[in-house]
């Protein structure tokens, strides 16, 4: 008998009457009943139907749509695929795809995977042949959205009912992830023509669009991980996460939310979720969202790679400013702020940010027109076509969050910071017909021995760029849908699918690694020092902790031959989450059986993770962990420890060394940890086991009370 999870969406309708009126309120719910021991999926359905209808009368007269979730199989399994790169399925939850992107060519792939169950869903602009061997397989879920937000098309914004991206960000994820090689065009004055690719550029897509202008409701997310894991994916990618507020996150247990939920059954089939962890440390530095530890929960660092677009100004005072310009305003062209030229009746606030409908054309044609960025998620691009849509030959963004921008423009724009704005301010009141004239855009590289720099979430006004991405987007100019637009973007979202792409590649070279063993091979590679040898940076002061730059930054040929990996399985999840104080009734819908946590619970602690935290600790404590060796052939097999200590902090580890050459697979070894000088906060330290070939190393972050 078939075991399978049952997940569904009741959308209920409360009709409430006035006098001479009628209203409709909407309350969404979202039931999460557990595994059920049922034959197939139809039954199912009927069981979720009957019960329903025993408690708020007749289905067949409510006014009830439910949304069945009710395919993935959580006994861990896994299955076998060959070893070949085009094997591996990257399951990829955005915006969608744009699928005449080249980035999307399967030229040299062979037949799909024949094990691959998923569909290929017709929609608006979308049809079945724009799947092929590269995307495979292509979903749209668009129902829990509207009842969050309302209907799509209240939005105002263009959108494709079908899995075709509408806002770009997908087809920039997915590129990025799994992009075919294409010969990218050039830029004149800031790229040379250079090649494109994704991070597992052989691999397959299946496309899941759970991503609406920007907003990715958590039941179509968890409708869209049901669908993957029953169509057989290999590794999900999932540039986004879940909301939450500071009050609900004081009790987080890991189970709170459909993105964990649904990643943890990913996880107990054996496939591996990478998901962003997001950009803005919503609940202070150094805090991510998507941080399950059944998760690779991926930050984004900075480069040394500079954009400047610099702006003169009629004074001879010089901004500087970043964008993507090809070429530049040559004459100096009349200035205006958006704020003077609001149209009749507009709010000053709408102009001030270049609303659409918000400016008066006959003001702003032919000249700059000085924007303002609302918040972080504000489409400048969008922006820039209100001002061209107008007349306006150019524009300046002021963007009060100091953050470089990555957009690539079809009129002429710079971003400035808000000290520049000021200056800028100072030039407007003192001049009574302002002029300036914007400059091409340079790509500087390695401009300045600037030091890679740590950033998870990091806050702080001196953020600097987060690494920018150069990658597929959608067709900018509808009326040419062939044309291959590519973008510049920036944050979590484009580090997730890189660290997606590598994964893929670790499992098409090791098909039988389980999600742990693959998420500890990405963590126990990585590296701790710049592109200047030197230790990377924090965004705000000093050397940068495990709390902002994970494990370090991805090394993609050495996590592909790790030496040794830290694996979990359904029982050290089940010991781990009973830590976290989660009722019998919930543990059993996740396990799908009565099971019955120790008392008192096993420490957090001692989950085998490949790094090790331990909070509020005092006097002392002992750690286990246990590693498989996964060495290559004629790679030597003994290991010696090297310590790093944190603060205040004695470390033993015992064994010392660890001998695989006798034949085991797996040894364990024991972390002694004693307070020497308590100091009530965070100290960080490593853990690394070494010899010729390999370096496997483990952070360690511990607070002593």
């Amino acid at each position: 008998m078939k075991r399978v999870i049952t997940f569904f969406l009741i959308f209920i309708t409360q009709r409430c009457f006035a006098q001479n009126s009628s209203s409709s309120i909407h309350k969404h719910y979202i039931v999460y009943m557990g595994k059920h021991s049922l034959p197939d999926s139809k039954t199912v359905i009927s069981s979720n139907h009957e019960m329903l209808a025993s408690i708020v009368a007749s289905f067949l007269h409510s006014p009830l749509l439910m949304v069945h979730y009710h395919k993935s199989n959580s006994i861990f399994s896994k299955f076998s695929v060959q070893e070949k790169y085009d094997n591996v399925i990257i399951g990829h939850f955005d915006s969608g795809v744009w699928p005449e992107s080249p980035s999307f060519n399967p030229a040299g792939l062979g037949p799909v995977p024949s094990r691959f169950r998923g569909e290929c869903e017709a929609g608006e602009q979308f049809s079945v042949w724009n799947c092929n061997r590269k995307i495979i397989g292509a979903r749209y879920y668009y129902q829990g959205y509207e009842e969050d937000n309302g209907p799509l098309a209240a939005n105002g914004n263009r959108y494709f009912l079908s899995p075709r991206d509408d806002f770009g960000h997908g087809s920039h994820t997915a590129s990025t992830a799994a992009g075919s090689l294409v010969n990218s065009y050039k830029i004149p004055n800031v790229l040379e023509s250079q090649t494109a690719r994704g991070g597992s550029p052989n691999a397959r897509l299946a496309v899941y669009k759970v991503c609406w202008f920007n907003l990715c409701s958590s039941a179509d997310v968890f409708k869209a991980f049901d669908d993957a894991i029953d169509d057989n994916v290999d590794i999900i990618t999932i540039s986004a996460g879940p909301k939450f507020d500071k009050s609900s996150m004081k009790k987080y247990s890991y189970v709170e939310d459909m993105f964990t939920v649904g990643a943890f059954h990913a996880f107990m089939r054996g496939i591996l979720t990478c998901a962003s962890a997001g950009n803005l440390g919503e609940f202070g530095a150094s805090t991510v969202v998507n941080s399950a530890p059944w998760v690779v929960t991926v930050g984004a660092s900075y480069d040394d790679r500079n954009f400047p677009t610099l702006v003169e100004l009629g004074n001879g005072v010089t901004l500087e400013g970043f964008s993507i310009n090809s070429n530049q305003i040559n004459d100096f062209t009349g200035l205006i702020a958006a704020i003077s030229a609001a149209m009749f009746g507009v709010p000053i606030e709408a102009a001030r940010y270049c609303k659409r409908n918000a400016l008066g054309s006959e003001l702003i044609e032919g000249k700059i027109v000085i924007c303002t960025m609302e918040s972080l998620d504000d489409d400048t691009a969008d922006m820039a076509s209100v001002v061209s849509d107008g007349g306006g030959v150019g524009m300046i963004v002021v963007d009060p969050n100091d953050q470089k921008p990555t957009d690539e423009y079809d009129i002429h724009v710079s971003v400035i910071n808000s000290q520049e704005a000021k200056t800028l301010h100072n030039y407007l009141i003192s001049t009574r017909e302002p002029v300036a004239r914007i400059s091409q855009t340079r790509a500087l590289f390695n401009s300045k021995p600037a030091p890679r720099m740590a950033h998870l979430s990091s806050k702080g006004p001196d953020r600097l760029t987060p690494e920018i991405i150069k990658a597929t987007w959608h067709a900018m100019n509808y009326d040419n849908w062939d044309y291959p637009s590519f973008n510049f973007d920036s944050g979590t979202s484009m580090s997730c699918p890189h660290v997606a792409g590598v994964a893929a590649m670790i499992k098409a070279l090791h098909p039988t690694w389980s999600p742990a063993e693959i998420k500890s091979a990405l963590m126990t590679s990585a590296l701790q020092l710049d592109n200047t040898g030197k230790p990377i940076q924090s965004s705000t002061s000093g050397s940068a902790t495990p709390f902002e730059l994970g494990s370090g930054h991805l090394y993609p040929n050495a996590a592909l031959d790790p030496g040794l990996v830290y694996g979990m399985n359904a029982e050290d999840i089940f010991m781990f989450v009973c830590n976290k104080g989660i009722a019998q009734d919930l543990l059993q819908k996740l396990f799908g059986t009565m099971l019955f946590c120790p008392f008192p619970p096993l420490p957090a602690y001692n989950l085998n993770l490949p790094s090790i935290g331990i909070n509020n600790l005092v006097g002392k404590t002992t750690v286990s962990r246990k590693v498989t060796y996964r060495g290559q052939n004629g790679d030597p097999m003994v290991f010696q420890v090297q310590i790093e200590h944190p603060k205040g902090i004695d470390i033993e580890v015992n064994p010392s060394v660890l001998d695989f050459s006798g034949g085991q697979q797996t040894l364990t070894f024991s972390v002694d940890v004693s307070v020497r000088k308590p100091l009530g906060r965070f100290v960080f330290g490593s853990i690394t086991w070494y010899n010729e070939v390999h370096r496997v190393r483990s952070p360690i972050a511990i607070k002593a009370m």
